[in-house]
């Protein structure tokens, strides 16, 4: 647990954002802390990726200085297209001592857990799930797909995953159009990924959770971490926020295969190892 180490948390400086609109946030958040929110998408950002998402599990780090960190602020929002009970059974987030006022936005925020209480308040599903996860087994055999891709049960949502692949990217690429025509005829819509097509209800993402949760709690500053596609429109809300007079700071979990977030932040971190090593070196400046 190397980040109760003092001496070892002290040694980590907390890297300097590449924009002015960047700094100014960083500089908020440290400024006061206690009106801070730290978000943070969990594949790719506080686990690796991996190729069966079920395997997947936050870096070894994260949950330790994430409990030395949210008594600082705020809150700490962990921000997913996961099931919240999922992220945080993966994450290790329950009855950890400091993480009481945790919260896990799960769904794109259609669904939410909170570490004070230990539950799961969550909307109705939408019906088109379900009647899409049935259909897509025939439909991508009928379409000469199902080598190498499988399916995803997320209870709000499906995916369709094509990392394994003989040639993941051909195979999400052939798949992109016939899943989206598929999705909106059971009135979804297809969010995509790495190596992932996800058919989920619109009106759900990552951007209106945040700017909701932040709205909620009065934030005077947030930063968003994220890896993937599904984070842009959470990047979208810390601009908006900006835009507003709401400092904010965005971070890359560095992939070479999404640029356009990698384009977007004020920040780029080696993934899961680099946010943690950034989230140990705020605990560490907030003393």
């Amino acid at each position: 647990m190397g980040s109760h180490d003092t001496h070892s948390t002290e040694a980590i400086p907390v890297p300097t954002p590449a924009t002015a609109a960047g700094r100014d946030g960083l500089d908020a958040i440290l400024g006061r802390p206690s009106r801070a929110v730290i978000a943070l998408d969990f594949d790719g950002t506080l686990a690796p990726i991996v190729a069966d998402p079920e395997q997947a599990r936050a870096h070894p780090e994260a949950v330790p200085v994430l409990a030395a960190l949210a008594p600082k602020v705020a809150a700490v929002a962990v921000v997913t297209g996961r099931p919240a009970g999922v992220a945080v059974r993966h994450g290790g987030f329950a009855g950890v001592p400091g993480l009481e006022h945790l919260v896990v936005l799960g769904h794109y925020g259609a669904e939410r857990w909170d570490a004070v209480t230990g539950t799961v308040n969550a909307p109705a599903p939408h019906p088109g799930v379900a009647a899409a996860r049935a259909e897509l087994p025939g439909f991508l055999d009928r379409i000469g797909a199902w080598q190498g891709t499988w399916i995803e049960e997320k209870g709000r949502a499906v995916a369709v995953h094509t990392r394994r692949a003989a040639d993941p990217q051909a195979a999400f690429e052939a798949l992109r159009s016939p899943l989206t025509e598929l999705a909106a005829r059971h009135g979804l819509i297809v969010e995509p990924g790495r190596m992932v097509l996800e058919l989920r209800p619109p009106g759900m993402d990552k951007g209106v959770a945040l700017l909701e949760y932040a709205r909620e709690i009065s934030a005077e500053s947030v930063l968003y971490a994220g890896d993937d596609l599904g984070d842009l429109p959470a990047f979208a809300a810390v601009e908006k926020l900006r835009s507003d007079g709401t400092p904010g700071l965005l971070v890359c979990s560095g992939s070479d295969e999404v640029t356009e977030l990698r384009e977007r932040a004020d920040l780029v971190v080696t993934g899961p190892e680099g946010v943690v090593g950034l989230l140990r070196g705020l605990a560490a400046r907030l003393g």
